[in-house]
């Protein structure tokens, strides 16, 4: 990272917008690779590894933790829980699918980890990567001119930054994706996803439950310890009540839901309720300017895919990066941020339309429609093939994988 002028600009390589997981991912990985990034965020990165901050965990497949583990940031995440096994129900019907690891190897289907300790993790990471990548934060973006050769972002506090390429990580309201004049296609589901931690009396054996009920899925996802992260989905208006009850109400309500096959439930930190729905960009790229994460796309928590989704386009544009870096290239010319466009917009698609067809074919609660799709659940969990590749799906181990989700650098 070099000065120039009256150290009021700054020369680098990558400016990423925004530095939460996907972000602070991708600054890692791009410097791991070898290039000079900064990373902008409006929020305190110290208050944002506090268990206040939002409370949310994340589900990490099998091909996330290869690409966490190759630029050295999984070996920071001692707290991550182990997903041997996901067990799928359909409100009260007897029919299930069931993923067992070992139907498919010996790893984990994938681990969750409390969104603080990724953060912590990220944060460990990038201090032992040095000078190569900086963290500026808290600051506010004023300005950010991709009219010529170089991106300039000029900071709230006068400061400049320049480099040949600026990605948008700064979320689901992207200001840079809509500064740019990218139309996005959105809209809401009338379900707000109320997110808490609880301890509960017995062991969860690692068993992930993802459960349809009429309002929405209700998931109960293994963390260390007898502790469980849950995604609940209610409507909104329903969800608006249930989080103006106090603690002890709140829990009735839980378990009521949630079933006594853990024994007792006491929650563990405070509780979330996040507004629900879908935004995809239309172009994830522009001028000198790329999308990752919830600025290119923001998905339905029912297969708890949105992380997962953000790692892949880390992966894929850190080795377009890296190759057009290799070759002596421009890293922000308009056919390096095709290259990634193309890698990336397939499996978005399919993402998107998996997830959002699935909330609503689950939402649904005429007799004809569930006892299709119990029988669809059952009839998968029988067929073997079928069965170990949707789990090899949802481990992130299908399609043309970036070196990164390989478990290696590019």
């Amino acid at each position: 990272m070099s000065g120039t002028g009256a150290a009021m600009e700054t020369a680098a390589e990558l400016i990423i917008v925004g530095g939460g997981l996907a972000g602070m991912t991708l600054g890692v990985a791009a410097s791991a690779a070898g290039l000079e990034v900064c990373v902008i965020d409006r929020d305190d990165p110290v208050a944002q590894r506090d268990a206040g901050f939002d409370g949310r965990s994340s589900a990490i497949a099998h091909g996330s933790m290869q690409v966490l583990a190759a630029i050295g940031v999984w070996s920071h995440c001692p707290e991550a829980g182990a997903i041997e096994q996901i067990r799928v129900t359909d409100g009260p019907s007897l029919l299930h699918l069931h993923f067992d690891h070992r139907q498919v190897g010996t790893d984990p289907l994938g681990w969750m980890v409390e969104n603080r300790h990724m953060r912590q993790a990220l944060a460990a990471r990038a201090v032992e990567l040095g000078s190569r990548l900086t963290v500026i934060a808290p600051a506010r973006v004023v300005t950010v001119d991709r009219q010529g050769a170089r991106a300039t972002v000029t900071l709230a506090d006068g400061r400049r930054l320049r480099a040949p390429l600026v990605i948008a990580a700064d979320g689901r309201r992207s200001r840079l994706r809509d500064d740019a004049g990218i139309p996005v296609t959105e809209w809401g589901y009338d379900q707000a996803g109320l997110v808490c931690t609880v301890a509960h009396e017995l062991p969860h054996q690692g068993i992930a439950h993802e459960r349809f009920l009429t309002p929405g899925p209700f998931a109960i996802l293994p963390l260390t310890g007898d502790r469980s992260s849950i995604v609940w989905t209610e409507r909104t208006a329903d969800a608006e009540q249930i989080m103006a009850l106090d603690d002890d109400r709140f829990v009735e309500e839980l378990a009521a839901r949630f079933g006594g096959f853990l024994g007792g439930l006491r929650l563990v930190g405070p509780r979330f309720s996040y507004p629900l729905a879908l935004t995809l960009a239309r172009r994830f790229i522009d001028r000198r300017l790329a999308l990752i994460g919830d600025a290119a796309h923001a998905i339905h928590p029912i297969a708890g895919q949105g992380f997962n989704l953000g790692i892949r386009d880390v992966a894929a544009l850190v080795e377009v990066l890296a190759d057009a870096r290799r070759l002596g290239g421009d890293i922000g010319s308009p056919e390096v941020l095709a290259r990634y466009e193309r890698w990336r917009r397939t499996d978005t698609m399919a993402l998107v339309a998996a997830t959002d067809g699935l909330n609503r074919l689950f939402s649904n609660d005429l007799p004809p429609v569930r006892l299709a799709r119990d029988l669809g659940l059952a009839a998968v969990n029988r067929l073997g093939p079928v069965k170990r590749l949707a789990m090899r799906h949802a481990m992130g181990e299908l399609g043309r994988l970036p070196a990164l989700v390989q478990g290696r650098m590019p």
